[in-house]
Parts: structure tokens; sequence; C-alpha cells
């Protein structure tokens, strides 16, 4: 075997969009991808960047990636890393890929002092979460993602700071 894990270097941006974009073809999510290269690129390699990216190698051949930012426990008083997206080709899987990149990220979470690694994955996702679980994640089920983007995004950045005034304004 000649498994390899590395972090992203400037200019592989295309790399890390072409792999954001199998993993959303493969989760049924292709129309949701607009990032370009040039976003990834500013925000990987941007000033003060907090997002990073890793990809797995077979003999030299990009095979996989994870990429994570880091995020903050206010209960632990430190930070963690939240893996936004983790993925190995399918001509890969079964190789030990992921547990590889998986393993990087704890390495990492320990050496730095951090005191979690989280993510998330797709209720239909039972291999993936079948393969978390094997490697002792569990399932936070008490907990429900929340996201505000697009138009309710909007309405919210745009509301006004006085609710109250808002409710007797539509009188």
């Amino acid at each position: 075997m000649s498994l390899r894990i590395r972090l992203a270097k400037p200019g592989e941006a295309a790399l890390v969009l072409s792999f954001v974009r199998e993993l959303a073809e493969y989760e049924n999510l292709s129309h949701e991808v607009v990032a370009t290269e040039a976003m990834i690129d500013a925000a990987l390699f941007g000033p003060n960047s907090k997002t990073f990216c890793a990809f797995a190698e077979w003999t030299g051949e990009p095979i996989g990636f994870a990429l994570w930012f880091l995020n903050f426990s206010t209960f632990r008083g430190r930070h963690g890393i939240f893996l936004e997206d983790v993925y190995v080709r399918q001509s890969h899987r079964g190789r030990g890929v992921g547990r590889a990149l998986l393993r990087h990220l704890a390495a990492r979470c320990v050496e730095e002092g951090f005191s979690r690694l989280e993510w998330s994955v797709l209720n239909w996702n039972e291999n993936a979460i079948a393969f978390y679980e094997a490697r002792g994640a569990r399932l936070m089920s008490e907990w429900t993602l929340c996201r505000l983007d697009g138009d309710a995004l909007d309405r919210l950045a745009k509301a006004p700071e006085d609710e109250a005034e808002a409710a007797r304004a539509e009188v």
C-alpha cells in the first residue's frame, strides 16, 4: 500500500473543486454547487484562512480529500475541527483511505489541543454512518442542524432590529 495524506497547496483549488463536485454528485446535490476555483482558492489560501484541506494520495494519485475549518466550543473553552467534507473515490473505498483521513484529523486535534472533531452525515447514507460508528463516532441525534440561507438569510439580515416595531408596522 502506498497511501499518503498531505495538505493542499496553493494552485490546487481546481483539484479541491473537482472533489467537491464528485461528492455533490454522489450525494445528489450537484445543483447546489456554486463554488468556483477562485472562491475555493481564497477560502483555503487567502490571508488569515481558517479553512484547510488534505488529499489522500494512492501511489501519487489524489483519490480522496477532507476539507475542514476550526470551530469553538464555549462549554469546553477550546477550538475543535468541523469536517465539512470527506470523500474517497469509489474505486479506492475499502482500502483504509477514509480511516486515514479521519485519523489525520484526529491526530491534528490531539496535537493542537482541540476538544473535538465533528461533522454531519446524511441520514440516508447508511454506509457512511456505519463507517463513522465503527471509528467510535456518536450520532448526535438530540441535536438538529439549523441553516439559514437564500431568501431566509436575506430577510433576517434586513429585518428591523426592533421586532415589536416591525410587527406594529405590519398592522
